[in-house]
This record gives structure tokens, C-alpha cells and sequence, in this order.
């Protein structure tokens, strides 16, 4: 890539951006600039849980970044829930995005939550709630820091906007994390996450690219989420 970039990743439920790190450092040494902020009451911030934390809050989270370190032709990446944040952050502030990356992540359609997008795909997980606290399987309530933590369960149930027409005009990819050897066109009923965001990004004109991966790649396939990344960049610029 022969100009750096200004990358600005947001982390899935449950994490933070402690789980960036190695893909941070990747990006740093080809010459970028890298933001990897956690989202309120996660992470370094778990101290700050609470069940009034919404979706609002974590695209304030990552809105407040965008103003307050004055960034412009940002790329906003997210991975998994924080498609639901990118998404929100493009509708508030398309004139400082560059270009939108989604990575295996909800492509929500304006007015909808997290839980809604997961019922259309017959997403059956159990989500334990206590209090207004997500906790779920994966969660390990005695594993020592840096680890995943429960969630305000208000961040899955809160409805997104996504109306700006400026926000429709930005390039963006959906890269999908697929485990077994799969292509575009073999996804259908037996993968309802990855066919309905594969769908949805097409119906905008996005671009949709497929990483040979568990759903965590920034830990297991980090150098090759770096090159997709900057492929997509790449190849979004170059056609915009």
C-alpha cells in the first residue's frame, strides 16, 4: 500500500481492544496509523459495566474518537457485533469515513438490533441475562485480564439508524470468515449468518470477500486479515 492509512477497529461483544493488538502492530509496521478504543463498560473498562450501556453509547464511543482525534478518511472496522456500531458511526458521520470495513460482522438494516438480525437467522444460542448483564458460554469469570467480560444485554436489543444517504454513498467490504473451504456461491441454508450478510452487502453494492478462518481471525489468522484489509482498500479506492 503506497499511502498510509488511518485504521479505527472496533472490537466485537465482549471484548475490547486488547484483542487488536497483534493486528495493530501488523498494520503499524506497513506504515498505517491505528486506533483500536474499547467500547464502554468492556476491557479496561469492564469497571464502568452497567445494564443502562447501549448500542448508543458504543457508537458514541467510537463517534467521540472520530471528532476528538480530529480523523478524516478514517477506515472504520468492525468485527462481529460491531457491526451494529459501524454501522450507527457511518450514519452519524459519513463525511470522515473512507472506507467501511465489515469482518464477519451484522449488516443491520436501519431500525434494527442485534437481536433482531440474530431471530432472521434462527440464532438460537442461549444468552443468559442477570440483571440486565449478558453472559455468555465463552465468557470465563475467572479468567485473568486481558479476557472477554458480560455486556449490557441493551447493546443487543437497541435499534440502529441508518438513513443518511451520505452514509450509503461510502465504499465498503464485507469480508466473511468462513471455516471450511467455501466460496461465495456454496453459502445458502445450511450458513444463514454468512448468506444474509453476503446478501445485504451485495444489495448495496459492496464488495464481499471470503477469509478461510475461525470467527476470531485477528487471533489465528492475523497476517492474512492484514492483507485482505488492505486489498480491500485497495481495490475500493481504485473503483470508487
Amino acid at each position: 500500500m503506497s499511502k498510509p492509512l488511518t485504521f479505527l477497529i472496533v472490537h466485537g461483544s465482549t471484548g475490547g481492544g486488547w484483542d487488536w493488538k497483534n493486528v495493530a502492530r501488523l498494520l503499524t509496521d506497513r506504515g498505517h496509523v491505528v486506533y483500536r478504543p474499547t467500547l464502554t463498560g468492556l476491557g479496561e473498562k469492564c469497571h464502568l459495566s452497567s445494564p443502562d450501556i447501549g448500542l448508543n453509547t458504543h457508537i458514541d464511543d467510537i463517534a467521540n474518537v472520530i471528532l476528538f482525534e480530529d480523523l478524516h478518511d478514517a477506515v472504520l472496522v468492525g468485527h462481529s457485533y460491531a457491526g451494529m456500531v459501524i454501522t450507527g458511526v457511518l450514519d452519524r458521520l459519513p463525511e470522515r469515513i473512507k472506507h467501511v470495513v465489515f469482518l464477519d460482522a451484522f449488516v443491520p438494516e436501519n431500525g434494527e438490533s442485534f437481536m433482531d438480525v440474530a431471530n432472521k437467522i434462527g440464532d438460537n444460542n442461549p444468552r443468559p441475562v442477570i440483571y440486565g448483564i449478558y453472559t455468555p458460554a465463552w465468557v470465563n469469570l475467572n479468567s485473568p485480564p486481558p479476557c472477554d467480560v458480560p455486556q449490557s444485554f441493551k447493546t443487543l436489543t437497541d435499534p440502529v439508524s441508518f438513513q443518511n444517504p451520505a452514509a450509503k454513498q461510502v465504499p465498503a467490504t464485507c469480508i466473511l470468515f468462513v471455516e471450511k473451504e467455501a466460496t461465495l456461491e456454496s453459502l445458502g441454508k445450511n450458513d444463514l449468518f454468512h448468506s444474509m450478510q453476503d446478501q445485504r452487502a451485495k444489495a448495496r453494492g459492496w464488495s464481499v470477500r471470503v477469509l478461510q478462518s475461525d470467527h476470531n481471525a485477528q487471533r489465528s489468522h492475523a497476517n492474512e486479515l492484514v492483507e485482505l484489509l488492505e486489498l480491500s482498500i485497495r481495490e475500493g479506492n481504485s473503483s470508487s
